[in-house]
């Protein structure tokens, strides 16, 4: 277990802007990921001195990214988007022995995509299909929620897939009239069969054809930092290969719930869908 240092007034939990290299040891600056301590974003939070030990910190019960900076090691973590806006906290310290470390998350307003999708079952899934579902559901949160404790040299990625960004992430979704859950990704117009690379290094987690998400490849990139990519027209890797940033891993297309040809890419933290906006750079033209 590691011993939690008690935090110098300077350490006192703030949200700051992200240097971008998120490893165990001090590294040279990289590009820089745009911390926003919103909902669907990314708190950055300083959590001990530099000369402490790693400490243990967890968000609604899950570790989370950890990074050794000079100044201080910081917590990136990932904000659900329903987290309530106001104060919320980290904990610091092993489980059963720790203490909260609270930090703010501001409000934001996300707009509504109105959607109109062909095929009637992807909008209400047959019951038959529910349990297919259901189960596909469970497993993505399993794959998107496990804590690889590895060093991770850098939290910028590079965009999949060269191409115009189209569904921006945190969009209220409206299918054929009705309803759905959030757009959790990131959509990239591009015509099918264009080569779709990995964002970081990692290790592929998945590789499957599922209900919603067509042909789908997640990779971790470690300490809970994942990345899926989703209605591919083939996908190119096997689960448990390494990858290197840029290989490619797929070739895009329009399988599952999709309108057309396109990447769609989501990016986890500790569980949590957020933008993957946030990783690539200054925020693009809208």
């Amino acid at each position: 277990m590691c011993e939690i240092v008690p935090l110098k007034k300077q350490f006192l939990p703030q949200v700051l802007l992200c240097a971008a290299a998120a490893c165990l040891v001090a590294q040279p600056a990289q590009a820089q990921l745009r911390a926003e301590s919103v909902p669907g974003g990314v708190a950055e939070i300083a959590v001990a001195p530099a000369a402490a030990p790693r400490p243990q910190v967890r968000f609604g019960g899950h570790p989370v990214l950890l990074q050794q900076r000079r100044d201080g090691w910081y917590a990136l973590v990932g904000l659900p988007l329903d987290t309530p806006v106001g104060e919320q906290q980290l904990e610091l310290g092993p489980e059963g022995d720790s203490r909260p470390l609270p930090f703010t998350v501001a409000a934001k307003n996300y707009p509504v995509q109105k959607l109109t999708i062909k095929n009637p079952k992807m909008v209400t899934p047959d019951p038959a299909d529910l349990a297919r579902i259901e189960a596909e559901r469970a497993r993505q949160i399993d794959i998107r929620s496990r804590f690889r404790d590895v060093p991770v040299s850098r939290t910028d990625l590079a965009l999949p897939a060269d191409g115009r960004l189209s569904s921006r992430f945190g969009l209220r979704r409206v299918f054929n009239g009705e309803p759905r859950a959030p757009h959790t990704g990131l959509d990239v117009a591009v015509p099918a069969g264009t080569p779709i690379r990995a964002p970081a290094d990692g290790v592929v987690s998945l590789v499957d054809d599922l209900y919603f998400n067509g042909k789908t490849v997640f990779v971790d990139h470690g300490q809970g930092f994942v990345s899926m990519v989703c209605h591919l027209e083939q996908a190119g890797v096997q689960a448990g290969q390494t990858v290197r940033r840029g290989e490619v891993v797929g070739r895009s297309g329009s399988s599952g719930r999709a309108t057309g040809p396109h990447l769609h890419w989501s990016v986890y933290l500790n569980g949590a869908a957020v933008d993957p906006a946030l990783f690539i750079g200054p925020p693009p033209a809208r």
